[in-house]
């Protein structure tokens, strides 16, 4: 193998008593992908702030070209080679495509050669294999085609390392084969690219290489070849992988706690019909475009169905907004916990009473902190939310136990009806699996449960019925116990027309 284009020597990163790092080491080669995995808090994101310059290391030394480089601040690592794209891409709306190219270029402005501009973006666009004009606005771009844009602009600054933040968590699984398409042509080229995904199946897909962080510390580094799912899962987690996403069995009672009859929005979806059990998990499944957090919105009262009836118990219910969902004992645990489900610089124990506020409110309206707090610390220690103290920014938190936050708010609200919308997207293996037993546990409780997922091994651990959607139409509904992937994707994706029953 070619000499290693970064080092990290014995890394590591304090922060106060907090170890983010510990003596961690790392070998980076021009023209492979190697991925990075372990769970939230691993530190994975302290590793890639080291390596564009916005953390300094406590200890260690990294090495670039068999040179020993400190880099102090992104702008500086992009000049020596180094980039990094997120999830959530930087792009500027105002801008057009080959403006947010060269936005990281000196001299763009009106001294700038625009022709040359433009006539560069769209060779770099070219490079990678996609179709999008480089005149286009960046206002409606799609999110793959920010990230494309952004590994443009990483291009056109001759990147050398180009690090690859869970990229494809918000893409549909087209979108995902662009990107690997991109990073391959990228190897190619002889770029090296770390790649940090929660998806496995990604990693084996697309990886040369694989390194396992677990509590700041490297685990191992191996070929791709020499390692399985399994054996990484209890790399990352330091337990042994049967432990997770095991079939609970069902939970289910008689009573119906929800009847959707017909359910209707002009445009979006039509006819929906089904009904969930107090004590029931439910699952919604379907492609990118399918429609079931539309159908979950109108459940909720945020866009209220053009026609149809939702039954609550026996009775029918008018849903015409969320508070009017809340009255009825419907929660909605939202897919995008940053924009929708929680206050980022808010602390956790002001999250957690958010749809609650008013109980803890006096009659003169003065806020009963020791309540708000005494709640705070018992949700805390029931999802098993690790912060050292409920009044931390939330935003200070891992994914996964930001998710748990977010369902604390929602669970002080005692709800009979909770919808999960991608209740495990973007948060590790191990908060994953404790999601799933606080869903099992609701569920035990008389919760009537319903999760709209696009992990179909999730859904068949979690699912007693599973409705299947495509573009706005039910497709079918299958029993929990008896469904398989295959026969879900063939409904899924309109290859089948009959419908299957429970």
């Amino acid at each position: 193998m070619a000499q290693p284009i970064l080092e990290l020597r014995g890394m590591s990163k304090n922060f106060g008593m907090t170890e983010a790092l510990k003596d961690f080491s790392l070998e980076i080669h021009p023209g492979e992908i190697h991925a990075v995995v372990g769970e939230n808090g691993a530190g994975k994101s302290t590793m890639i702030k080291i390596m564009t310059g916005v953390y300094q290391p406590s200890s260690g030394e990294m090495i670039m070209h068999g040179e020993r480089v400190d880099f102090h601040g992104t702008a500086e690592a992009q000049t020596r080679g180094v980039a990094a794209i997120y999830q959530e891409p930087m792009v500027f709306p105002d801008l057009d495509v080959a403006e947010n190219i060269f936005l990281s270029h000196q001299g763009l402005g009106m001294f700038m050669n625009w022709r040359r501009t433009y006539e560069d973006a769209r060779k770099l666009i070219a490079r990678l294999g996609v179709a999008l004009d480089e005149d286009r606005s960046a206002n409606g771009l799609t999110l793959a085609e920010q990230q494309t844009v952004e590994i443009a602009r990483a291009l056109s600054l001759n990147v050398k390392v180009l690090i690859m933040d869970e990229p494809t968590s918000s893409l549909s699984a087209h979108e995902v084969e662009k990107l690997m398409a991109i990073a391959r042509t990228l190897r190619a080229e002889g770029v090296a690219i770390i790649f940090i995904s929660h998806r496995l199946e990604e990693v084996f897909e697309v990886a040369d290489r694989v390194t396992v962080l677990r509590d700041g510390r490297l685990i191992s580094t191996r070929l791709i070849g020499d390692v399985t799912a399994d054996g990484l899962i209890s790399e990352m987690v330091g337990r042994d992988a049967s432990e997770f996403f095991a079939r609970s069995g069902t939970q289910r009672r008689d009573e119906v706690a929800l009847d959707v009859r017909d359910l209707t929005l002009d445009g979006v979806f039509s006819s929906i019909s089904f009904d969930v059990k107090e004590g029931e998990v439910l699952c919604f499944a379907g492609l990118v475009g399918a429609r079931r957090t539309d159908v979950a919105l109108s459940i909720f009262g945020v866009a209220p169905a053009d026609s149809g009836g939702i039954f609550v118990g026996s009775r029918k219910a008018s849903i015409r907004s969320a508070n009017d969902a809340m009255k009825l004992g419907i929660a909605y645990v939202s897919e995008d916990r940053r924009k929708l489900g929680l206050a980022m610089t808010m602390p956790v124990v002001a999250n957690a009473t958010l749809a609650t506020l008013r109980k803890y409110m006096s009659k003169i309206g003065i806020l009963n902190r020791s309540s708000e707090i005494e709640t705070a610390l018992k949700y805390r220690k029931r999802l098993n939310i690790r912060t050292p103290d409920v009044d931390r920014e939330v935003g200070d938190l891992s994914g996964g136990n930001q998710q748990k936050v977010m369902l604390a708010k929602w669970l002080d609200a005692d709800p009979r009806i909770l919808i999960f919308d991608e209740p495990t997207r973007g948060i590790d293996v191990g908060a994953k699996a404790e999601v799933h037993s606080i869903i099992h546990d609701l569920a035990k409780s008389g919760v009537a449960i319903i999760v709209i997922s696009s992990d179909l091994p999730e859904v068949l651990a979690l699912a007693d019925r599973i409705v299947v959607m495509r573009e706005g139409r039910q497709m079918g509904i299958f029993d929990g116990e008896t469904a398989t992937q295959e026969a879900i994707i063939r409904l899924a994706t309109g290859q089948s027309a009959n419908e299957a029953s429970a």
